[in-house]
């Protein structure tokens, strides 16, 4: 017969088991940290070789994996193969001690192009905390699209534009307003309304320009705040001090997702940090690749003699395999911690 089990002894060991998971969290903390410094050297000298290099980054995105790829639709990666340039990708307050290694922003730059006048959109993502939920949290940018060109059908406009108004609004209240205070604005209505009409297929890849947060947007005083408690709680546990009991947060009962014009925002985000910039190598390569294999099924003699200048065409080499670009994102989620 198995002994009883000791409740106490239980409470005792998943404290270990935080202090623990602490200890863990500050070693990968290190570890970004180090494997930046190591890289840093090595990504400027790929980012002046790759700009001798034609469409290189387009090249890359045509490579990436199907989880990345299915947030891409066919429009979006026309764009990017007339006039994608660059890409960046840096750790922002990697040295910054209020800040988190995590945190991490994704620059583009653009060409002349029949749709927004912007040259580059650079896309930040801070990592922050609240009390029962970690993860990345971003600000709409402003894409100043052409007329008639706009892909996100006014989404990453209606974005920006309730963001600006929240910044009023917590500067009118002293930087406290309140959710439900937020949910009155007429930009959070007209948002939330064209959210819900806007049901014509996958969203476009430039949406997610106008991405907060998959949960809710949480401050840097909120998180400053709660990573202080999360420190001093684990301070206690590692002296055998006995915890006092948490009080539950109150719950507002607002759908944060309700004005989220792109709820995957944070994974495509990761992906193209985590994945396909320090991979770039490896995807271009992979390109020429599959390149390599299809001309050496060509049949020379049923060539057009009239394309025998010698010019490659770009558009033919994107696109190849593309049989996921259309397909839809994941469904919408909300997570908390």
């Amino acid at each position: 017969m198995a002994a009883p089990i000791d409740a106490e002894e239980v409470l005792a060991r998943f404290e270990e088991l935080s202090v623990l998971e602490s200890e863990f969290e500050d070693a990968e903390l290190e570890l970004i940290r180090k494997s930046t410094a190591l890289n840093q050297p090595l990504w400027n000298k790929r980012a002046e070789i790759v700009a001798k290099i034609p469409h290189f980054w387009t090249l890359v995105l045509e490579q990436i994996p199907v989880e990345l790829e299915t947030f891409i639709q066919p429009t979006d990666f026309k764009l990017f193969t007339e006039c994608l340039q660059t890409i960046e990708v840096s750790r922002f307050e990697i040295d910054d001690p209020k800040g988190s290694p995590r945190s991490f922003s994704i620059k583009f730059g653009f060409g002349e192009n029949e749709y927004f006048f912007n040259k580059e959109l650079e896309k930040k993502f801070w990592y922050r905390k609240s009390k029962d939920w970690a993860g990345l949290v971003s600000e709409p940018v402003k894409i100043v699209w052409k007329k008639g060109k706009d892909l996100t059908g006014g989404l990453t406009d209606a974005a920006y534009e309730l963001a600006q108004a929240k910044k009023t609004l917590a500067k009118s209240s002293g930087g406290k307003a309140k959710a439900k205070a937020e949910a009155e604005l007429p930009e959070y209505k007209a948002l939330a309304t064209k959210i819900e009409e806007n049901t014509e297929g996958a969203p476009s890849f430039f949406t997610w320009f106008g991405f907060v947060s998959s949960y809710k947007c949480i401050s840097p005083e909120e998180s400053e705040e709660a990573e202080k408690e999360e420190r001093e709680r684990i301070e206690k546990l590692k002296r055998g001090e006995k915890l006092d009991d948490e009080e539950d947060e109150e719950d507002d009962e607002i759908d944060y997702q309700e004005t989220e014009v792109f709820p995957q925002g944070d994974e495509c985000a990761t992906l193209l940090a985590e994945d396909m910039w320090p991979s770039a190598l490896r995807y271009y390569k992979q390109a020429h690749e599959a390149d390599d294999e299809d001309l050496s099924e060509i049949d020379v003699d049923d060539m057009d003699e009239d394309d025998s200048d010698g010019e490659i065409d770009i558009r033919g080499l994107v696109g190849k395999g593309r049989s996921n670009a259309s397909a839809s994102p994941p469904s919408k989620k909300q997570r908390k911690a």
